[in-house]
């Protein structure tokens, strides 16, 4: 009998990680986003080191080689430091809704540097998704409006912040060479939990020199003295790095990674009922359109 658990475990990640996403907004907002990124990846660091004692027997992974420190170390250098501090700005600037829709360049960047520097080739279907991915973001960021000297004329600019738009860019060009980097530091066999500790581990690490040459400290204990923002936090810590990567475990062991990687991508649509609810933000048809058109270009890069 077929019970479809991988299937329904990737469709439960994806709006884990809608909700994650509103999360983070909602607290970066109130505290800025360092705050939130330095805590939610302590927070994530001891969720995945718990359920890795359940999981594996080991609180921390001392079973890791060099090599595998290494490569996840820069992994998490790049990803979680660079890209998600980009990340959780346009979260701030732009929202959860849009940045995510932007992350989901992410796959495809990951494709293109694979190209370069993995030797990966990029097939036709590839380039389809690709180029849908695109248009779908084109759709929902750029918009049309008359000139002040005649209706006839229009100008394109964007519907949002072109700072905002540009963080979300960077956010998902640091997940693409993050990914790229935990391939290679993982292997095929190392436990996915416990690279995600190393590095979220060596993310605190890099992100405290930052915090100390930039000297935002006081922001970070600030956030405490906001129970608001650190209930935020830990939902969306609990949300992504814990039941998120957990679920997305369950799923990859009972499914095909093409359709995890599908399912999984389409929290760009689920997060578009939360923004109406949680922060009132009025949906054009367009945006929509746009969000479910990236995502069919996700589904096509995974045929």
């Amino acid at each position: 009998m077929q019970t479809h658990l991988g299937e329904l475990a990737a469709l439960t990640t994806a709006i884990c990680w809608a909700l994650n996403g509103a999360a983070f907004e909602a607290a970066g907002k109130r505290v800025g986003s360092t705050a939130v990124n330095y805590l939610r990846l302590v927070l994530a660091f001891f969720f995945l080191s718990f359920t890795s004692l359940a999981i594996r027997g080991l609180f921390f992974p001392v079973d890791a080689t060099g090599n595998a420190w290494l490569w996840l170390s820069v992994s998490g250098i790049i990803g979680s430091v660079m890209g998600d501090m980009f990340l959780l700005e346009a979260f701030v600037l732009i929202g959860s809704r849009i940045s995510m829709l932007i992350m989901s360049l992410a796959p495809p960047l990951t494709v293109l540097i694979s190209f370069f520097l993995l030797d990966e080739t990029i097939d036709f279907i590839s380039m389809v998704g690709i180029s849908l991915i695109m248009a779908g973001i084109i759709m929902v960021v750029l918009s049309k409006k008359p000139e002040e000297e005649g209706e006839e004329k229009l100008k394109i600019s964007f519907s949002r912040s072109p700072k905002g738009i540009f963080y979300g860019f960077m956010g998902a060009l640091g997940q693409a060479l993050g990914l790229i980097f935990s391939k290679m530091g993982m292997g095929d066999s190392y436990s996915a939990i416990a690279a995600t500790q190393i590095r979220a581990l060596s993310a605190i690490i890099g992100l405290a020199i930052l915090i100390t040459i930039k000297k935002k400290w006081p922001e970070i204990t600030g956030a405490f003295k906001d129970k608001k923002a650190l209930n935020q936090i830990v939902m969306g810590s609990v949300f992504g790095p814990f039941i998120g990567v957990a679920l997305s475990l369950v799923a990859l062991q009972y499914t095909k990674t093409g359709i995890v990687s599908s399912i999984t991508s389409l929290s760009p649509i689920f997060i578009i009922p939360i923004s109406m609810v949680i922060f009132k933000e009025k949906i054009l048809p367009k945006e929509v359109l746009g969000a479910f058109v990236s995502v069919l270009g996700v589904a096509v890069l995974f045929l």
